[in-house]
């Protein structure tokens, strides 16, 4: 049966690390969404829309990071691939999924645990924090001494140390009167509003959206750091930081004066809602179709309106599609379509799993399809992808496509110490290809070899920030003109071969999430942006 329970926040986004301890007897303390309910939820804006930051909280990734059903199986994975390092590989997990949880294993000079938290329901009061994912006084009591430094990464932010008993910092964007401040205080057990600059800062996002996998040889020898994902420094390498920041972009300003809470809630601008809309609306969905599994707190119309808005966000602000020079020659058909990518980092970006393509489809006079490249097969791989046919392999980057079974994929391919594919992270010491669309202003040449472009696509002149161009080459035949050409860019939060190489696994969670994928493989992928173009 799914729980019912009230969650809320004023996140923002990652986790964890011990603070510096400048008063030796006083340590940072934390308190579940639930105690943040009464004042952050019952909010509207000047239209009347709700943007409740508990509401909206509760049904985001942050929020069930760690129910997330693929985490769970990947995290299994990794246990059985590497068991001499089970439990290095949960710590490095739990830091960023299960925050709370781990930050009091390490202040009891342990390791933080994923597995001893699963099922949530067995011991509800013993799993809470850990259930509470990206909670609402992890982000807040991030201090800001470290940011954007390597230390940062991996989830090593620094807590704000309590300069006295029960007055624990709690950091927001706005000043907060001293009489509400009490009331939050009091009311929380020593938990006190704080106004900072940095909460709106990318570098706090940035130390758990930056990972450094340590890759890991037989035997549990360590073989180097993996740059497992690097959205920001994608974004530090883009003209991105004079545009927007992650907060900018992931967490939608609301419009108008609005009051950020409900008891004596002074009306604000410059409220940004707590949705943290990014690119996973499949394990959205997932959650929904299995919240008792999980012990989902959010309601299902929360999650669905969640995965819509993750949805619209993609479709509307990840990339645009254009076809250029559709003519027609000795029997044949050419067409260049041109991608771009409207984000402020590669696209796809974030855990390697992601990918998008070009489905491009010709048809002529009579609406018969005499070419396509691309298309979504019911399983939710991909035709003509030799790696959804063949782990060992992959597509290379196309410059031009003459044949229905190439496929232009922009995707990081990762490679083993022995020079093999694989999508073990531990396993991963690098990239075979890594052919991600670029953001504006990322200039290739420069880019250091943690956001590198890996492949063909370093050397394509028509591979810059400024987009991708792919010729698409066809043989007409004898089908009867005009012909109508449709290009569309499609995108797959898991991708077919990330998913069922957990196949061979046989342990809970990796056998459940392959058996969520495969009920539902139609809901995996989505088009992102498309175009259409006659030629004769």
């Amino acid at each position: 049966m799914r729980r019912i329970l009230i969650f809320t926040t004023f996140s923002v986004l990652p986790l964890l690390a011990l603070g510096a301890n400048k008063h030796k007897n006083l340590k940072p303390e934390f308190h579940t969404s639930d105690r943040c309910l009464a004042c952050h939820n019952g909010l509207t804006n000047s239209s009347g829309e709700d943007v409740s930051i508990g509401f909206n909280w509760r049904a985001s990734i942050m929020a069930n990071s760690s129910r997330d059903p693929y985490w769970q199986a990947s995290v299994r994975r990794e246990d059985l691939d590497h068991p001499e390092s089970k439990a290095e590989i949960e710590d490095a997990c739990a830091d960023c999924h299960m925050p709370i949880a781990r930050y009091k294993a390490k202040q009891d000079g342990k390791l933080g645990e994923v597995f001893a938290h699963i099922p949530f329901d067995e011991d509800p009061k013993k799993n809470a924090d850990a259930e509470d994912g990206v909670t609402c006084s992890v982000c807040h009591q991030i201090g800001n001494r470290n940011f954007g430094k390597r230390e940062s990464f991996n989830g090593g932010f620094e807590i704000e140390t309590p300069p006295a008993q029960n007055d624990h910092p709690e950091f927001g964007p706005f000043a907060i009167q001293d009489g509400q401040a009490r009331i939050m205080q009091t009311s929380t057990g020593g938990f006190r509003p704080t106004a900072a600059a940095h909460i709106r800062d990318s570098a706090l996002c940035a130390t758990c959206h930056t990972l450094y996998t340590k890759s890991l040889g037989s035997g549990g020898k360590f073989l180097g750091f993996f740059p497992e994902q690097v959205p920001y420094l994608e974004w530090q390498h883009s003209d991105y930081p004079q545009k927007y920041s992650c907060q900018g972009c992931h967490m939608p300003e609301v419009q108008g004066a609005t009051k950020i809470a409900a008891v004596m809630g002074e009306p604000r601008t410059g409220m940004h809602q707590h949705t943290f809309t990014g690119g996973n609306f499949f394990v959205l969905r997932m959650l929904n179709e299995h919240a008792n599994d999980f012990s989902v707190s959010a309601l299902p119309a929360e999650l669905n309106a969640e995965a819509d808005r993750t949805t619209t966000f993609l479709q509307t602000q990840a990339a645009h599609v254009t076809i250029r020079n559709v003519n027609t020659v000795s029997g044949r058909l050419t067409a260049d379509v041109f991608v771009e990518n409207l984000s402020g980092h590669k696209l796809p970006t974030a855990f390697p799993s992601r990918r998008a393509w070009l489905h491009v489809v010709i048809r002529d006079r009579d609406g018969k399809t005499i070419f396509e490249s691309g298309a979504l097969n019911a399983d939710g791989s991909i035709k003509g992808n030799v790696n959804d046919a063949d782990s060992s392999r992959f597509e290379p980057h196309f410059r031009e496509i003459t044949n229905p079974d190439q496929v232009e994929i922009y995707e990081p391919i990762l490679k083993d110490s022995d020079g093999h594919v694989t999508t073990g992270l531990a396993a991963a010491v690098g990239y075979l290809k890594d052919n991600r669309l670029l953001p504006s202003g990322f200039d290739k040449e420069t880019a250091g070899k943690d956001i590198a472009v890996i492949g063909d696509a370093a050397n394509d002149p028509n591979f810059t920030s400024k987009g991708d161009l792919v010729r698409y080459s066809a043989d007409l035949g004898n089908a009867p003109g005009p012909f109508q050409v449709n290009a569309e860019l499609w995108y797959q939060p898991i991708g077919f071969r990330w998913a069922h190489n957990l196949v061979p696994y046989h342990a809970e969670e990796p056998q459940r999430f392959v058996g969520y994928y495969d009920s539902m493989p139609q809901a995996s992928a989505i088009v992102l942006a498309r175009s259409s173009m006659t030629g004769e």
